[in-house]
């Protein structure tokens, strides 16, 4: 009879003992593979509310505060420089915020990576209140700032036609298709969805419409920059920038994603010393099974040896029971923890999506027939010390 064949015997007769073993590893493999995937969605969850942020680098003026003092009286600050840098600089910040996620992410397209949305900010007055307009480049503006949404009319792509906040189209009383006067007349295509930032309260027009009217021809205020992805080298790309072009600063925006990020990386660090430690214990419930199991099977252990066993092969059917342990409780923790994060992951990151990860099945397997087999070791050692005669004493 040959080995395996003993085993498949041995676990069919034992079958419920198998399983009280197979159970600890199913609940350290549940763990790993749940916590694995509810992290998952929650890092896809983050990304996905990263990129609703908007940019993720923002360049403007190059302006410094000067403290003033005579004597030992300070006389407060001053701001030295322009309140705008020129719209030719936009072709530079290009090629370099461009440049440098190409490299990073080795992309050979020749096309525009990057979005840049120029901004040209101007007070003024509108049916006499003191508002902000805002001009800006329609198409760039809206692929920064996915959360707009346009509650009444529609989008503005005209040269002479403006976008309004919610507050500020309540505090004018106006609607769709009034004029309005921004030292040229203007018509409302449309008016905002509250939004509860500073976008409320301000008036968007077409930039070269707006430095047309104001005199700011060629001038920009700031300029939003939105990288391809969340890994591209922003903090890189805003020091290069910084480097290259005289008259900007460029800063790279820190939103409140990336403490959320972390929050999910600790939360998951944490879940998998939690694994760790189900595992461990599982371990040492096939310690515990496989030593009894030692016990109970010692006048067949000494049968073997009397017959010609070697002691390779007595430890051989032991690792044999170890890998079906572990591999039959890697599949069904695999199974039971993907269903577990499916019932969990939405409490715990409300809007995730949570789906099924097949790449974790190699994973649980391997991780389930270790624990086993390391489980095994000592217990199939002893085995080999049996005597014959111990055995036969037991008969």
């Amino acid at each position: 009879m040959k080995l395996y064949q003993i085993v498949v015997k041995d676990v069919i007769r034992r079958k419920r003992r198998m399983l009280y073993a197979m159970l600890g590893i199913v609940i350290g493999t549940m763990t790993v593979v749940g916590i694995l995937t509810i992290a998952r969605a929650g890092e896809a969850r983050v990304y996905d509310q990263l990129e609703k942020y908007g940019p993720n680098l923002t360049v403007v003026p190059a302006i410094n505060n000067l403290d003033v003092k005579l004597g030992d009286l300070s006389l407060g600050s001053l701001s030295v420089g322009e309140n705008y840098f020129p719209e030719s600089r936009l072709p530079e910040i290009r090629k370099i915020a461009d440049g440098m996620i190409k490299d990073a992410l080795n992309i050979t397209d020749e096309g525009n990576i990057a979005t840049l949305a120029p901004k040209l900010y101007v007070n003024t007055t509108v049916k006499g209140a003191s508002l902000i307009a805002v001009g800006v480049d329609p198409v760039e503006e809206r692929a920064i700032k996915t959360w707009w949404r346009v509650g009444q009319g529609e989008y503005f792509n005209g040269s002479d036609q403006a976008l309004v906040g919610a507050l500020a189209a309540h505090l004018l009383q106006i609607s769709p298709g009034d004029k309005l006067t921004l030292n040229r007349e203007v018509t409302v295509a449309g008016i905002l969805e509250e939004t509860g930032s500073g976008d409320d309260y301000q008036i968007f027009v077409p930039l070269a419409t707006l430095q047309g009217a104001f005199g700011k021809e060629g001038q920009v205020s700031s300029l939003d920059v939105r990288a391809l992805c969340n890994a591209c080298p922003v903090d890189y790309i805003a020091e290069a920038i910084n480097e290259t072009i005289p008259g900007v600063r460029a800063v790279a925006v820190k939103q409140v994603a990336e403490t959320e990020m972390e929050l999910v990386l600790k939360m998951k660090n944490f879940m998998l010393a939690l694994a760790g430690i189900t595992l461990l214990v599982g371990l040492f419930a096939v310690v515990n099974t496989m030593l009894a199991s030692v016990h109970e099977r010692i006048k067949d252990i000494g049968i073997m040896k009397a017959i010609g066993a070697s002691r390779n092969q007595i430890v051989r059917i032991f690792i044999y029971e170890a890998i079906i342990i572990g591999l039959g409780g890697g599949i069904l923790g695999y199974l039971i923890g993907s269903g577990l994060a499916y019932l969990v992951g939405p409490l715990l990151f409300d809007g995730a999506s949570i789906i099924y990860v097949p790449q974790y099945l190699p994973l649980s397997l391997v991780v389930a027939a270790l624990t086993a087999v390391t489980a095994t070791v000592y217990p199939a050692l002893r085995a080999t010390r049996v005597k014959v005669a111990e055995s036969l004493r037991s008969i």
